[in-house]
């Protein structure tokens, strides 16, 4: 039973002698009893920069976001669903929530696969019972429509608040056996449980975890990790404000991009206690051994850092311990952890590591804080095993969860007939200390992530080219590796396993599809006959198994002709030459886990299946092993081999400059008639960069990019001058025809005069690509002025929403150019700004230089015409689709000569080749491409057939 109560000071005193029944009145406790103390939020650009919000803050914004959702209709008991990743936005909505008694639920975004992500929030609907979504307004415009769904925004909610005084604010005072935090388990969308932790389970493992650990008022923590992960948000938030300590939150991406910093952090903020999974370990042990001077740390403040989410091999955490005892950090800092989110993330610790763990390949886990009991037994029994044997780990305590929110058969399946709750990891007791030997459920723990087989075998079965139910996700661990990898084994279907470039673009297809579901590549991928696949007589592929096989050298054979096959689809290898290529070689060999010597000079970055938080660490890696060498983001993407990246290093160290050359390669393989895409108004070829993957072994794609990027460099002062330059760059490339040109927005105008120049050169150009662009476009470039200009290169970039850019020229135009774009800048994302490598000064630039062109807009007029064109249609910046295509794009029919195709296409244009609709995009432009290039030559020199066609 829930009872509410006005708050006020009443509340506060109270707490003042009494321990919290319930989870706000940590809060109110803290606040009352340590209002120095609080939260920094850090950017972790600089070290020491942070802003404070203290204890009483955070209850008073907290207590003023509960008011908003009281006036909403909100109720205690009501489920609330938080879909918040800035860690400033999520804190007070929690803390709002647990003082109106009010249970969360945390959520991640699924931004890559609106399907998935749909599906993700159609089962979160059911499972919580029709949930309010709270998330902030960037979010709300790219969830997928859920019939029924209820969301608020956090803007609208703060907004509502503001006049609110927090002591008038009535607060909950739910009962211990009330559901406090709901947590999803990893799993398939249709498949994930929601963990029930009530205030009585959290109560007594934060009591039972500052007992262990020894934490008061006086420490400073560090958290580094979002706050979806149940650990982050337990042991790294709760944990530390139950006792009143300091503590400091800093994003991910900067930690992963330079792991040192995570060290500096811990120095300059002198924190006494942290959380990491063991990965983050090894990159910082990489990490220093490769620095070329020590850097000036003193880690003697660091009393321990709890180390869990995944095994932690002995060899790493002496090594870190090792590297890191001459700044100071002794020799008992490291504790290896165990916990689940059905325990409240870590209730085992190892406070015994190094000394007693010498000679295991994996730390133990260790023993269990005070009210949480162990046993092993055996997988299906109750009976306790002597110590020593080998057993499903078993638990109880007042930490354990009730089960599984509307889910019976979960909750009566993960306890034992006598109530103890099975772990589902095998392990051993000796002395009463915990040793985890393995795991009873089929699961793969990356980065300190649970990720259930299943749920990826359901997404690969899927793809055309497998043979169904032929697919096998599991772990493999190599010896000194700090991580679980994934392994995929599948069998292709005859027609793809007989056609290497068809089995190289499957195994493509499924390294997307793996970092598109769970984020992160595979480490190997291996396609198999079907008779090396065993099967259960229910015709299971026992992936324990196929784990052993693996792992004792059976399928060596068969890793050893993959690899191959792929050096030779990616034009075979070519060794690297000179000290930088050598370099960069090892660098992208670490940052792939592979020897140096698999590197071919000429691999792409992308080819050799490179993601966007793999672009930070190589710029980090790079800047250290060549700090005269200062790349931007765009320069790795635009060079992404070893050999142009090196060239790159070079030209920045010539004093001559390299001559523009707006050509940029984003794809070289394949015999087909090469594509050349010209840039939109921004100016830059990052749109493209997705959709080239998919040309791999069919066509080179190449993109052009606009003058004025590189320093020394003058923009184009004509219309006439961009499409003479592109045109001379487009033939040193392909001197003769037939010719495939495409341009994206203003690039469809540039596109369509590059073709008429060629035409008049007696060259034909096969294919000419509209995307999304009518001939006339002085009339909207008239109406971008810089501040228009600016904002739509900030939503080009993701700095800012769509909805955000309808409502920022009006609220900036006041303002001076440097005011404005600095204004932009703050708004961004800081995650996003990382990734871009983007400051003010770069972004100041490059809205110059978008200005320019847009400038050469508006003095652009079309005449003349061409052969044909294939004008591919998405949703327009205003008015309706079918208004967009009768009213603008057919009059590309003044311009050709045969009647243009039209080609619908899904997304929106600033979308159309965003990730949530390249994978359909592409497969309407190959198909595209495919017709306009193998159809009789006299047909296309006339035009041919018109029409719209709907894909």
């Amino acid at each position: 039973m829930t009872t509410s109560k006005g708050l006020p000071a009443g509340r506060a005193v109270a707490v003042e002698g009494e321990e919290s029944a319930d989870l706000g009145g940590l809060l109110v406790r803290a606040a009352a009893r340590h209002p120095e103390h609080g939260v920094r939020h850090s950017s972790g650009e600089r070290p020491l920069d942070h802003a404070l919000l203290t204890y009483p803050q955070l209850l008073e914004d907290s207590l003023r976001l509960l008011g908003s959702l009281t006036e909403a209709g909100v109720r205690p008991g009501r489920v609330v669903a938080l879909l918040l990743e800035r860690p400033e936005e999520f804190l007070p909505a929690f803390w709002a929530c647990q003082l109106g008694g009010i249970t969360v639920c945390p959520l991640v975004p699924v931004r890559n696969d609106p399907q998935r992500w749909a599906a993700q929030l159609s089962h979160v609907d059911t499972l919580l019972d029709g949930p309010l979504l709270i998330t902030d307004s960037r979010t709300r415009e790219t969830l997928p429509a859920v019939e029924g769904l209820a969301v608020a925004t956090v803007e609208d909610l703060v907004l509502a608040a503001a006049g609110t005084d927090p002591r008038t604010v009535a607060v909950a005072r739910p009962g211990p056996d009330e559901v406090a935090l709901l947590v999803l388990t990893s799993g398939s969308t249709g498949a994930s449980k929601a963990v029930r932790l009530t205030h009585a389970n959290l109560l007594a493992s934060m009591a039972a975890k500052a007992e262990t650990q020894s934490l008061t008022s006086h420490d400073v923590t560090l958290n580094w990790i979002s706050y979806d992960h149940v650990a982050a948000l337990l042991e790294a938030h709760l944990l530390p404000l139950s006792v009143g300590a300091l503590q400091l939150q800093v994003r991910p991406e900067p930690v992963l991009a330079d792991p040192v910093l995570f060290l500096e952090l811990i120095d300059a903020h002198r924190v006494t206690m942290t959380f990491t999974p063991n990965f983050l370990l090894g990159l910082i042990n990489k990490a220093l051994d490769q620095s070329s001077a020590p850097p000036p740390l003193d880690l003697s403040c660091l009393r321990h850092i709890v180390s869990g989410g995944e095994a932690n091999p002995v060899v790493t955490g002496i090594g870190f311990l090792d590297r890191l005892a001459p700044y100071g950090l002794h020799r008992g800092a490291l504790w290896p952890a165990f916990g689940m989110t059905e325990t409240c993330a870590g209730s085992i610790y190892n406070r015994e590591f190094p000394d007693a763990d010498r000679g295991a390949e994996f730390a133990a886990v260790g023993r269990p804080v005070d009210g949480l009991r162990i046993r092993v037994a055996e997988e299906d029994g109750v009976t306790p095993l002597p110590d020593g044997e080998v057993g499903e780990v078993q638990l109880t305590g007042p930490m354990i969860t009730t089960g599984y929110r509307n889910d019976k058969d979960a909750t009566q399946a993960a306890f034992t007939t006598d109530g103890w709750l099975r772990t589902g990891d095998l392990g051993r007791l000796s002395g009463g200390r915990l040793t985890l030997v393995g795991r009873s459920k089929d699961s793969i723990i990356v980065n300190g992530v649970n990720y259930y087989s299943h749920d990826l075998e359901s997404v690969l079965d899927g793809l055309e080219g497998i043979e169904k139910s032929f697919v096998a996700a599991f772990p493999t661990r190599p010896r000194g590796s700090d991580t679980e990898q994934l392994a995929v084994a599948f069998a292709a279907d005859p027609d793809v396993a007989r056609d290497e470039a068809a089995l190289h673009r499957l195994l493509i297809a499924i390294r997307n599809s793996v970092v598109l579901h769970w984020g992160f590549r595979p480490a190997l991928l291996l396609p198999l006959p079907k008779d090396a696949f065993p099967k259960t007589s229910l015709g299971k592929i026992p992936r324990s198994l196929m784990r052993r096989r693996l792992e004792s050298g059976d399928l060596d054979e068969h890793i050893a002709s993959v690899g191959e096959l792929v050096t030779r689809q990616l034009g075979g290898h070519v060794t690297p030459v000179g000290t930088v290529e050598t370099t960069l070689a090892e660098l992208y060999a670490e940052l792939f886990e592979v020897e140096p010597s698999a590197i071919s000079a000429t691999a792409g970055f992308f080819d050799l299946g490179g993601t966007s938080l793999d672009i930070l660490r190589l710029k980090s890696l790079v800047s250290q092993r060549f700090p005269d060498a200062d790349l931007p983001v765009l320069a790795i993407l635009t060079s992404p081999s070893v050999r142009a990246l090196a060239a790159r290093i070079e030209e920045g160290r010539s004093a001559e400059r390299a001559p523009y050359d707006p050509v940029v390669a984003l794809q070289t393989s394949g015999d087909g008639t090469p594509l050349f895409c010209i840039h939109p108004g921004v100016g830059e070829v990052l749109v493209f960069v997705n959709l080239a993957k998919y040309f791999v072994h069919e066509r080179p794609f190449y993109a052009l990019r606009a003058r004025g990027f590189n320093p020394g460099e003058k923009p184009f002062e004509s219309f006439e001058e961009m499409t003479r330059t592109y045109v001379d760059a487009i033939r040193s490339r392909q001197p003769h025809g037939p010719y495939a040109i495409a341009g994206y927005s203003f690039g469809a105008a540039v596109a369509f005069e590059v073709a008429k120049r060629l035409e008049a050169d007696g060259e034909r150009v096969d294919f000419l690509g509209s995307f999304n662009l009518p001939p006339h476009i002085k009339y909207r470039m008239d109406e971008l002025d810089f501040v228009e200009t600016a904002v739509n290169l900030a939503m080009f970039l993701d700095l800012v929403s769509a909805e955000q850019a309808r409502t920022l020229p009006a609220e900036l135009r006041p303002l001076s150019r440097q005011e404005q774009l600095g204004h932009l800048i703050a708004m961004a994302p800081s995650h996003r700004l990382a990734e871009l490598d983007l400051d003010l000064e770069r972004f100041t630039a490059w809205a110059d230089l978008a200005d320019g062109l847009t400038g050469l807009g508006r003095t652009y007029r079309p005449s003349g015409s061409v052969a044909a064109m294939s004008v591919f249609y998405a949703i327009p910046l205003r008015g309706s689709k079918q208004d967009w295509l009768d009213g603008e794009l057919r009059r590309w029919e003044d311009f050709t000569r045969g009647t243009p195709r039209y080609i619908d296409v899904p997304g929106e244009h600033y979308t159309l080749m965003g990730p949530e609709h390249v994978a359909a995009f592409q497969s309407i432009l190959r198909a595209e491409l495919d017709r306009a290039l193998t159809g009789p030559a006299a047909a296309r020199a006339d035009g041919g057939e018109g029409g719209s066609t709907r894909c």
